[in-house]
This record gives structure tokens, C-alpha cells and sequence, in this order.
């Protein structure tokens, strides 16, 4: 893709690779960049640099803007820390993290605005999300809890840790992210997404010799490279997701350094370190416990911790000694992040510089084989052989997850037996059609009953009458056992997972049908080139009705649900 005239947003464009990726961006000539970064500072002083190093550019061309692209706009500058304290910030984060993504969740998020905002055609985002997320530290709230239940606490206490133990766990957190950046992107019509990721360990296994407790490695450790991966994975599903963004990522395994080498205050958490006084005579005697947190704090000196050091962005500042000690030949190592700016943009315009981790899962996954290709057609065969031997037919037994995939299976079985012929559907009216299904229901009481046992619920044609057994796949429990019945909730719940006697959806139908015999009769008699796959043929000349082929064109062309690579 030609970056020149394009509108490119880097998320954390101030961090260590984002800021080497804006300044190569430049030479690109892309219509405007949009400057992001966790803090106002950290962004206006970005744009500030930039503006200098290029003068000239349109006073528009960095744009800057700043926040947590993790929560809602509306707490994007707050302290997250503030946000879990305060019962009713918690609570909706918690709601923001947990529940289904709904259109008000997602147009709520920082993430989506920022997007929706810019519309940027390429979006690279060099925010060290597996950190972000996984030194959250959930390992930490367990202990509290912990502590809490083994004193008695009360249960309004211990219910505001688990709500925080809801808002710190990795995995929803992770997924609802990328739920967001997806829907967001593809409502932007952003055409590519290229994540700058990590391993988690700088590349190193195991046995990485820097811990952050006494387990080696920490878990919290190991919680980044998890979710690092968990989001790779993810990232390789929106890849193979049609009509959404390219999707890429590099994943570097080294350390990556640096950003500037200076004299100066360190800091750590955004403060600097204060030189505490602690003499000899302050020593303690190690006897009985070891108060981490003592009653008596040691006084300030009133001066800053100062010395030499190298600035790697937003993995820290660290000592001569440290960097040597990391970056020397066995441990870390370390690349650049301007070598790493090089490979994005050099992907970005259809290169291939061989480090693109989705384009190595892509390549390295098994993928479907012409020997299953070739044996499908043989093993339907057998299963359409012993249903006729045995006089049982094989439709759905709801154990595969999706309630949705059970009812259209019932739903076309049925028609099947109503109408006999696939052409012979557009030929009733929906509500004779309506009307075939339930008397056909009613009289069968084997196939009602092995509809309702599976968990899929019949809607009978009043839409207010419902069959069901003891336990139904739709409406999923989410803690509650009584939901409110409306008509909207009950057209939900129907094209969930219902078969569904109501006239307007045997119009649904009878539509359904028509585009499947319009799309295969569309195909000319003398066209047998192996452009077509669903021809007259495969439909057997809308004679013979295979439900499994009618639930699969449903899925792959209605409900935009097909496979994008092999």
C-alpha cells in the first residue's frame, strides 16, 4: 500500500519505537499523522520535536492527542488506579470488560472515538498492550482477597476486591480491546493494521535470569508473554477476517533500545527516586516477622536520585551496568527501533521482509488438506447411507457450541419435509408455509421432541407460544434465571437459536431460497470453467434438499461468515 497521501494514526507514538516510527514516516509523505500517547505532555511534546526536526509541513500534519485507549473516552485522562476505588467508575469498567459488546459499549470506548474521529487509512500501534494489561497484576488482588477472607472481612470489602479482580483479568480485557480496534476500523474503513508486539521476555525462555519476585520467572512475567500471545492469536483471527483490515505484526525478541543517553534524575513511576537517610544505628534486628511496610518512614534527603543513563521509552531507564549486562551476547541483545520502523514500512508497502508473525502463523498452521477435501463427499455419503438403513435422520444434536447453527438445521430439515423439492419453497406464501410447519410439528411428536431435548426451543406461528424442555441454549444464563420478555428480546432469541414457525421468518426463507436459486441459475449452461462452486449441479437441480450445504451457503454469504484463506 502507498503510504503518500494517506492518514496514519500511531498509538503510543511517544513510547521508544513509535517515536522512531513517525519520524520515518515523514519521508513517506503521508497526508497527516495522528501523534498518540498516554499523557497530554508526552503528546504535545512529540508534535513539539517533530515540528521542529521538520519544518515546513502543514501546521495540521502531526496531530496530536493523548489518553487510555483501554477504558471509555470519558476516563481516557483519569488515574486507573482512581477509576477501581471509586465504586461507580469500577463498576462500569467492570460492565465495559464483561458484558457482550453492544453498540454502547463500543461507541463509548476511547478507542472507537479516537478512530471514528480520524478515519486513518493505516493504523500502527506501538503500544506495549501485553504490559499495559498483564502488570495489572491479578496475582496481586488474589493475595488481597486472600488476606480478606482468612480475617472475616466484611462482604462489602470483599465484594469490591472481586469487582477489581474483574477488572484485572487478562483475557476479557484482551479480547474486548481487540473487539473494539476490529468494529472500530471496519466502520473507518481503515485499511491496514500493523502491531509492533512483544514475546514478553525479550526473547529470552524459561530460564530468563530477571525475575520481578522469587519465582523464576515471576508470573506476572509470564502473564505478559500470555497475553502478548493471546493477542497475536487474536490479531491472526482478524487477519483472516473479510472486508476488515490487513492485518500485521512484528514481534521483536530482544530488548530494544534506546531512545537518548543522558546525566540526569531518574525516575520510576512517572517520580523521582528520593534519596532516603538510613543509618547504621538504623538497622533492624530479624526477629519474628519482617514488616514490609514499617510503622516509621526514614526521612528524605531532599535530593533526587541523579546519574548516567540510557533512556529505552517505555521499558525504562536503565544503568550502564544494566544495559551491558542485558544487552551482552547470550542474554537479551537488543535491536533498534529505527530497524524495526524500517521493517514496518517496508511491510506496510508490500514488502516482505520475512517478520511478520501473522504471516508465519499463516504459513506454518496446518491448513485443509486435498485428502479431506476429497473424503468429505464419501463420508456424507455413508452418513446419508445408514440414516436411510436405520430410517433416522441426522440433523443436529446441539453439541458443537452454536445454537444458531441446530435451529436453521431443524428449520431447513423441515421445509425439506413440507415442501420435498428446494424449487418448490418460493412457491408458497409464508404464512401456508407457516402454517405446513406447524402442523407438521404437531403431528410428529419424535422430531418435536428431539428438537426441544437438544435445547433448541420451538416458536410456534402466534410468536407467543413456546415449546421447550428443561434446558435451552438460547437465552444463555448470565447470571440471572428471568429475563423480561418483550418482542424485541423474543426476535432476539429466535434468530439465535429458536426454531422459528412465525410467518416472517418463512418470508425469510422463501427470500433465502430464491438468492440461492437465482445466484446458481446466474451461472451460464456452457460456463465449466472452476470459477463456479455452487452451480445448478451442486444443488441438484434445486430438486434434492442437502441441509448441511444450505446452512454453510447461510453462514459463508448471508451472514458474511466465509473463510477468508486456506
Amino acid at each position: 500500500m502507498d503510504i503518500q497521501n494517506k492518514t496514519v494514526l500511531v498509538l503510543g507514538a511517544w513510547g521508544l519505537v513509535g517515536n522512531a516510527v513517525t519520524r520515518k514516516l515523514v519521508s513517506e509523505k503521508p497526508k497527516r499523522i495522528i501523534v498518540t500517547s498516554l499523557k497530554k505532555e508526552e503528546a504535545l511534546g512529540h508534535v513539539e520535536k517533530l515540528k521542529k526536526e521538520f519544518p515546513g509541513l502543514p501546521e495540521d500534519y502531526f496531530i496530536p492527542w493523548w489518553g487510555n485507549i483501554f477504558v471509555r473516552h470519558e476516563f481516557k485522562d483519569k488515574n486507573r488506579l482512581e477509576l477501581l476505588e471509586n465504586p461507580e467508575t469500577r463498576r462500569i469498567m467492570m460492565y465495559d470488560i464483561m458484558e457482550e459488546l453492544s453498540d454502547s459499549i463500543l461507541e463509548a470506548s476511547a478507542a472507537y472515538k479516537l478512530i471514528m474521529e480520524y478515519k486513518p487509512d493505516i493504523v500502527i500501534d506501538c503500544v506495549n498492550s501485553a504490559t499495559a494489561i498483564a502488570y495489572q497484576d491479578v496475582y496481586s488482588t488474589y493475595y488481597r482477597i486472600k488476606r480478606l477472607m482468612n480475617e472475616g472481612s466484611d462482604a462489602e470489602i470483599l465484594k469490591s476486591e472481586m469487582e477489581k479482580l474483574f477488572c484485572t483479568e487478562y483475557v476479557p480485557q484482551i479480547i474486548r480491546h481487540v473487539q473494539i480496534l476490529y468494529n472500530a476500523m471496519s466502520r473507518a474503513g481503515t485499511k491496514i493494521y500493523f502491531k509492533i508486539g512483544t514475546s514478553g521476555t525479550g526473547g529470552m525462555g524459561l530460564n530468563i535470569p530477571y525475575t520481578h519476585s522469587e519465582e523464576k520467572p515471576s508470573r506476572v512475567l509470564l502473564s505478559k508473554s500470555a497475553v502478548a500471545g493471546a493477542h497475536t492469536l487474536l490479531l491472526f483471527l482478524m487477519g483472516r477476517t473479510p472486508q476488515g483490515p490487513i492485518t500485521k505484526e512484528i514481534k521483536p525478541t530482544a530488548a530494544i533500545a534506546w531512545k537518548k543517553i543522558e546525566f540526569g534524575e531518574i525516575r520510576k513511576g512517572g517520580k523521582p527516586i528520593e534519596i532516603q537517610e538510613v543509618s547504621m544505628n538504623d538497622a533492624f534486628r530479624l526477629e519474628g516477622k519482617l514488616n514490609l511496610k514499617p510503622d516509621i518512614k526514614f526521612k528524605s534527603t531532599g535530593e533526587s536520585l541523579k546519574s548516567v543513563y540510557i533512556d529505552t521509552g517505555e521499558n525504562g531507564t536503565f544503568s550502564r551496568g544494566e544495559f551491558e549486562a542485558i544487552t551482552t551476547q547470550g542474554q537479551m541483545e537488543y535491536v533498534t527501533p529505527e530497524e524495526i520502523a524500517d521493517d514496518l514500512i517496508y511491510e506496510i508497502k508490500g514488502g516482505n521482509t520475512g517478520h511478520d508473525i501473522i504471516n508465519a502463523l499463516d504459513n506454518a498452521t496446518l491448513e485443509p488438506t486435498y485428502r479431506a477435501g476429497f473424503l468429505q463427499h464419501s463420508a456424507v455419503e455413508k452418513l446419508e447411507e445408514l440414516e436411510n438403513i436405520h430410517n433416522k435422520e441426522s440433523v443436529a444434536f446441539e453439541l458443537l457450541g452454536p445454537p444458531r447453527l441446530s435451529k436453521l438445521l431443524h428449520e431447513i430439515n423441515l421445509l425439506r419435509h413440507v415442501a420435498g423439492e428446494m424449487k418448490k419453497i418460493p412457491e408458497f406464501t409464508p404464512a401456508q408455509l407457516s402454517e405446513k410447519l406447524f402442523e407438521f410439528i404437531k403431528d410428529n411428536d419424535n422430531l418435536r421432541n428431539e428438537i426441544i431435548s437438544i435445547g433448541i426451543p420451538i416458536l410456534l406461528p402466534d410468536g407467543k407460544s413456546l415449546l421447550r424442555g428443561n434446558t435451552i441454549k438460547i437465552p444463555p444464563f448470565r447470571g440471572e434465571n428471568e429475563l423480561n420478555i418483550t418482542p424485541e428480546n423474543i426476535d432476539m432469541w429466535a434468530h439465535d437459536g429458536w426454531v422459528d414457525l412465525r410467518e416472517k421468518n418463512m418470508e425469510t426463507w422463501i427470500d433465502r431460497i430464491g438468492t440461492i436459486m437465482s445466484e446458481a441459475g446466474s451461472i451460464p449452461e456452457d460456463d465449466t470453467s472452476s470459477m463456479h462452486v455452487r452451480t445448478k449441479k451442486y444443488w441438484n437441480d434445486f430438486g434434492k434438499i442437502d441441509i448441511g450445504k444450505v446452512v454453510g451457503w447461510i453462514f459463508s454469504k448471508e451472514e458474511k461468515g466465509e473463510r477468508m484463506k486456506a
